[in-house]
C-alpha cells in the first residue's frame, strides 16, 4: 500500500479476497488485495482483462451475487469506520449511490430504456435525499448542466436511446454525482466511446473531482487514460496487486516486469520505430484462475524469469522507499536504492 502524506483515507481496503462457487469448485478472483483511496485523488487500477479489477470494484460495492460469492475471513472494506463487506443489504442500499457511487462501462445497459433521464435522476435523489419534487427537478437539471449536457431542461424528458453514447455516459456521471458521494468508482468509463468523446469525459471527471473533492477509483486497461487523470496507480495481475506508485513513478521507473511490459506495448507518438518492426506485446495470456502457475503468477510470461520465480511466489514488499512491488527481482532496484540514500 502507498499512502498520501498527511491525509486520512476515505476508503481502506484490507486483505480483500473474493471467491466464487463454480461447478469446478471455489475460484478466487481477487486474492489478498489491500489499498487506500484518499479524498480529492484519483487512484488508477490497471491490468489486462481477467486481472480482477472489476471484481475488486464490485466487491467494494457489494454488487456480486451473494449466493455465489465468498469473502475471505480477513477481508475488510473500511468506510466511515465500518467494515461494509459485512454490512447487510439494507445498510448497503443506503451507501450505494449516496456515499459511494459507481459508473459502469456501458451506459446503455445501466440506464433503464423505458424511463426518461429525468425520472432516473429523480429516483436517486428521492431515495437518498429529503428534497421536494420541485427541488429534485431543479437538482437534476443542475447536474445535467454540471456534466455539460446542453439544453438540460429538454434532456430530462428524453429517453436513453435518444442520446448519443457520450451523452449517456454523461448522464451516468450525473446520476453518480447527484448525491455528492465521497467516492466515485469508474469502471472503464470511456472504453465504448470514440477518442474525442473519451477526452471530454476524462476532462469532465477531472474538473468534477476538483469542484467536489470526490475521491475517484478509476478502473482501466488504458495507460494513456491513467497518465491523463490519475494521481496514484495500483497494477493488478491474476487477482493480485503487484505494484503501487505515483503516476510518475509507474511511467518513469516501473519496478515489476509486467508493468514495464504494459508500458512497452503502448504505441509511442512521434516514435522513429521502423514501420516494419512490430509493436512489442506480452507473450501468452493471463493465467486461468482455476490453474494458476506455481510461484510468481507472471513467471511464464516474464522475460526476466529465474528459478526462484518458478519455485516461490513473491510477497508484496518495499524494495525501495514506499514503492511496494510483488517481484523477487524488481527493475530499477539499484537506481531506486541509490536515490533512497
Amino acid at each position: 500500500m502507498t499512502n498520501a502524506p498527511d491525509a486520512k483515507p476515505v476508503l481502506q481496503v484490507r486483505h480483500l479476497t473474493t471467491s466464487f462457487r463454480t461447478d469446478d469448485g471455489i475460484v478466487t478472483a481477487v486474492d489478498d488485495v489491500s489499498f487506500d483511496v484518499f479524498a480529492g485523488e484519483t487512484l488508477g487500477v490497471v491490468g489486462e482483462s481477467g486481472c480482477g479489477k472489476t471484481v475488486t470494484s464490485k466487491s467494494i460495492m457489494r454488487l456480486l451475487p451473494e449466493h455465489l460469492t465468498i469473502y475471505g475471513e480477513q477481508s475488510e472494506v473500511i468506510f466511515e469506520g465500518k467494515n461494509i463487506i459485512r454490512a447487510n443489504e439494507r445498510e448497503m442500499r443506503k451507501i450505494r449511490g449516496d456515499k459511494i457511487a459507481m459508473i459502469f462501462q456501458e451506459p446503455m445497459t445501466s440506464l433503464n430504456p423505458v424511463f426518461t433521464v429525468g425520472w432516473q435522476l429523480d429516483e436517486a435523489l428521492k431515495y437518498h435525499t429529503n428534497l421536494s419534487r420541485k427541488q429534485r427537478r431543479e437538482k437534476a437539471i443542475e447536474m445535467l448542466r454540471l456534466v455539460e449536457i446542453p439544453n438540460p431542461e429538454r434532456r430530462i424528458h428524453e429517453y436513453p436511446h435518444q442520446l448519443s453514447g457520450g451523452m449517456r455516459q454523461r448522464v451516468m456521471i450525473a446520476m453518480a454525482l447527484c448525491c455528492e458521494p465521497d467516492i466515485l468508482i469508474a469502471d472503464e468509463p470511456t472504453t465504448a466511446l470514440d477518442v474525442t468523446i473519451q477526452a471530454q469525459i476524462l476532462d469532465l471527471m477531472n474538473g468534477l473531482k476538483e469542484k467536489l473533492h470526490t475521491a475517484i477509483m478509476l478502473i482501466t486497461h488504458d495507460l494513456g487514460v491513467v497518465a491523463q487523470v490519475c494521481d496514484r496507480v495500483m497494477v493488478m495481475y491474476a487477482g493480485r496487486a503487484i505494484e503501487f506508485g505515483s503516476v510518475r513513478e509507474i511511467f518513469h521507473e516501473p519496478q515489476h516486469p509486467y508493468t514495464n511490459a504494459l508500458l512497452e506495448s503502448i504505441p509511442k507518438r512521434g516514435s522513429r520505430r521502423s514501420r516494419s518492426r512490430r509493436l512489442p506485446t506480452i507473450p501468452g495470456i493471463v493465467p486461468s484462475l482455476r490453474n494458476l502457475p506455481k510461484g510468481c503468477r507472471f513467471n511464464d510470461r516474464c522475460p526476466a524469469c529465474q528459478q526462484r520465480c518458478i519455485d516461490e511466489e513473491p510477497e508484496l514488499i518495499n524494495h525501495s522507499l514506499d514503492r511496494p512491488v510483488r517481484c523477487h527481482f524488481p527493475l530499477n532496484q539499484k537506481t531506486q536504492t541509490e536515490s533512497a540514500h
